[in-house]
Formats: C-alpha cells, structure tokens, sequence
C-alpha cells in the first residue's frame, strides 16, 4: 500500500501525459486505455482521474504536447514565408512521428491546438501584406494544405505491412503507373519516375511554397 500511495503522489498532470504519449505512438488510440495507462504508471485509474477527466482530454493534452514546440513563439529574424515553411515542417514532422495527431486535430477536443496553428499561419499571412478580404481563404488553404497532407502521409505509413521499405512501396506503384494505358493516363505515365524517387518531406514543402506564391500576388 505505501508502494502505491509513493507513486500516487508522485503523478503529475505531466508524467501522465508522457506516458500517455507513449501508448499511443506504440498502439495508437485504440492502445491508449486507463487500464494500461495505470499499468504504465503503476497506479491506479482513480489517481490518473484526479488529473484528467476522461481520454477525450488526455488526448487534446498529448496533442497539444506534442505540437508544444511548432507553437512556440514566432522566432525574430525571420520573413513571413520562413515562419510560414517552419510552422508547417514543424506539424509535419510532428504527425509523421506521431501519426495520431493527424486524426486528433480535426476532432472538436483538440480545437483549440488547431486554432493555434491557424493563428500562427494566418499571422504570417497578415504579415505577408495580404489584403484584409482575402486573409482567410489564403490562412484556411495553407492550413487545410498543412494538415490534409501530414495525416495522409502518415496514414500512408501506417498501411505499409511491416518489414516493407519506402523504396519498395514507391518502386511497385512507379512500375504500376508506366503501366498503364497511355490515352488514359499519359501524365500519370510521364511520371512515373518521379513517384519512384521523390521525397516526402520535399514535395510538401514545394506545395507550400505553391500555395505562398499565389498569395504573395494578392499583394498586387
């Protein structure tokens, strides 16, 4: 019993959350249960419930944990575009080693840590000198951007069967693609090879970059 009441103390809203982290990047929501999370922490549920109502709110409190650090204050020294690419390689980085995330933060808990992330891309908007009528449709483009194809790269990864590599997924589906009918899909055909060969990461930042050149000419 005082083995128990030493760790009951010894719990704090931010240990929880860490251990809470940890099931779900090794099981993914459907790992993340009271009963293992009190297993985890050697406790039981009654001390984890002193600290979080319920795991609606434990996991906007991991989600908001891990995103802690792209959320940071805007650093001085940078332009409005190199906030905006390090804003969004930050949530990307963020899902791809926690691919979780991508699916919590479109659920009503965890608004707020979108809302955070709206706030830090549309301040740049603000910043790029974008006209007021048009700062929300250029701030929600980069934001659907952002997180629509995070989640979907780390959803990509999650179906991968285990033992199998990047290069052999893309090397299979690039042999599909030069395959196929050539009245149907001669661009899917014309690039083929560069499915095979391109990187995650740099793709989405060329889409962002995309998405900064149309809103910069609404400076115009």
């Amino acid at each position: 019993m005082a083995t128990r009441t030493r760790n009951t103390e010894a719990l704090s809203r931010e240990r929880i959350v860490e251990a809470a982290v940890e099931l779900l990047d090794e099981a993914g929501e459907g790992g993340l249960t009271f009963r293992a999370l009190s297993a985890r922490l050697r406790t039981g549920p009654g001390a984890i419930y002193w600290h979080v109502a319920n795991k609606s709110e434990l996991l906007a409190v991991a989600t908001e944990t891990v995103l802690a650090g792209t959320l940071a204050a805007d650093p001085a020294g940078e332009t409005p575009a190199q906030a905006v690419r390090k804003v969004a390689l930050g949530v990307f980085d963020a899902i791809d080693a926690h691919p979780w995330v991508g699916a919590q933060m479109s659920r009503p808990a965890s608004q707020s840590t979108t809302l955070r992330v709206f706030e830090r891309l549309g301040r740049q908007v603000q910043a790029l000198g974008v006209p007021d009528q048009a700062q929300f449709n250029a701030a929600s483009a980069l934001l659907n951007y952002v997180l629509g194809v995070a989640g979907q790269n780390a959803a990509n990864a999650r179906t991968q069967d285990p033992g199998t590599s990047r290069s052999d997924v893309l090397g299979a589906e690039s042999a599909a693609w030069e395959k196929l009918d050539a009245a149907d899909f001669p661009f899917l055909r014309n690039v083929a090879t560069q499915l095979r060969d391109h990187d995650d990461r740099e793709q989405f930042l060329a889409g962002v970059d995309l998405i900064l050149a149309g809103i910069t000419s609404f400076r115009a």
